[in-house]
């Protein structure tokens, strides 16, 4: 009696001990995937980055070209001050979409010669 009563608790400590086991295996396993998650967003970020900076390149690439064809206009008109635009013009950067906005500080219309 003394045998199977230590038997049944041999099983019911190796079970207590798998379950054990299996359970801190499933949270490595979530630790795992959270840091796999983690790392792949940040890859989608900086591709996004990336991607983002090509196409101001783009824009001031387009925009270099446009001020050639239209001496007239002024080289200042109407780029940011950080690409060398009219100093009256403060660049901006709106930290919810990341985007260059330009506040016209003069009082005056931000493209005087379209008008």
């Amino acid at each position: 009696m003394q045998a199977i009563k230590e038997k049944l608790q041999d099983m019911s400590a190796m079970r207590q001990a798998k379950a054990e086991a299996k359970a801190e295996e499933k949270e490595e396993k979530e630790i795992a995937k959270a840091r796999l998650d983690v790392a792949s967003e940040i890859r989608k970020a900086r591709e996004a980055e990336a991607e983002m900076d090509l196409h101001v390149k783009k824009a001031a690439q387009k925009v270099e070209k446009e001020m050639a064809k239209h001496p007239e206009l002024g080289a200042d008109d109407h780029l940011p001050v950080s690409a060398g635009g009219d100093p009256n013009l403060l660049g901006t950067r709106d930290s919810s979409t990341n985007i260059n906005t330009n506040i016209n500080t003069t009082g005056t219309t931000p493209y005087p010669n379209l008008l």
